[in-house]
């Protein structure tokens, strides 16, 4: 697994090399939950996923991406919320092998 890091901030995006494609994530908190979007060479691949705790983001094997993103709460089972970024929650990308 490899943490992906994030700030404890309300709208952010990265770019990131995962299982060797280029990755820009974005994560961003609304009244309803925290929403993820995933691109993978500035192509559309997952838009508004709702982030639910060490529930699989990417999860369609169709979809061609290598591995799955994954939020953890490293002090129980709760959802993930921006202020918990840099701490007790964080983003992972799982290998292909570890799914």
């Amino acid at each position: 697994m490899r943490k992906i890091p994030l700030r404890a901030i309300p709208a952010q995006a990265c770019s990131v090399l995962l299982g060797g494609q280029n990755c820009q994530v974005s994560v961003y908190q609304k009244s309803t939950g925290l929403f993820l979007d995933l691109m993978v060479n500035h192509e559309p691949l997952a838009m508004a996923v709702l982030c639910r705790d060490r529930v699989r983001l990417i999860r369609e094997a169709y979809s061609g991406f290598v591995g799955d993103l994954v939020f953890v709460d490293t002090q129980g089972r709760d959802d993930p919320t921006y202020t918990g970024f840099g701490g007790r929650f964080r983003l992972m990308y799982l290998e292909a092998s570890e799914l």
